[in-house]
């Protein structure tokens, strides 16, 4: 079983993707636990890109250019409507790739939660959806990526109302609802919402990836 490195520190996020491939013949290592087994400092990677595709980039050739083994990163955008009017929100309202802020201060899980609330507050029930990019480098000649739709979430619903189970990481999963069902994330059978955020994308993705590169991989 080939050991991948998920570029990315955030213990839920690594969670997830081992849940997601768990069909697939890999072993998901986040880069911390990866970095401290090889005894190297993490780098400091400032998310540059246009869009979340360049950003997926930069971050799985920030963390190749470390460990010099088979690596992967993963960037999302948040896109949202006014559920009741089935309208875009205002530009100046929409995340995009800035989910915790633009500039230099990252909103904290507490902060990021507190905003969504707000926006919640002001246009009523808010539709949502999470659009996905991913870079996977293999070595020096082989990369793949993609941003194509089925890597995507669902849609979901925003409510202003919390559930009381939080995630660090995901504080955004407990203003989260099934938009048939409107059913909290956190309420949902299983990890079932798992399909809200890609559905099996990243499991076709590598499948994909080592198809193509059976003699390689």
């Amino acid at each position: 079983m080939k050991e991948i490195i998920y570029g990315t520190e955030n213990p839920g996020k690594i969670a997830y993707m081992q849940r997601a491939l768990e069909k697939v013949p890999v072993r998901i290592t986040g880069a911390k636990p990866a970095a401290d087994e090889r005894g190297l400092t993490l780098p400091a990677i400032e998310e540059t890109g246009k869009d979340q595709l360049e950003n997926a980039r930069l971050k799985a050739e920030s963390y190749f250019r470390l460990f010099k083994s088979p690596v992967f990163s993963c960037d999302s955008g948040l896109y949202l409507w006014d559920f009741s009017t089935g309208e875009a929100l205002p530009e100046s309202e929409q995340p995009g790739i800035h989910v915790r802020g633009r500039g230099s201060h990252r909103l904290s899980d507490d902060e990021l939660l507190a905003h969504y609330i707000n926006l919640v507050k002001k246009y009523g029930l808010i539709k949502a959806r999470y659009k996905n990019a991913i870079c996977l480098i293999w070595n020096e000649d082989i990369r793949e990526e993609s941003i194509v739709e089925n890597l995507w979430g669902k849609e979901f619903l925003f409510t202003d109302i919390p559930h009381p189970k939080k995630v660090p990481g995901f504080p955004l999963d407990s203003i989260s609802l099934d938009i048939k069902t409107r059913q909290y994330f956190y309420d949902m059978e299983g990890n079932s919402q798992d399909n809200l955020v890609s559905g099996n994308g990243f499991e076709c993705f590598f499948c994909n990836f080592f198809k193509k590169y059976e003699k390689i991989c």
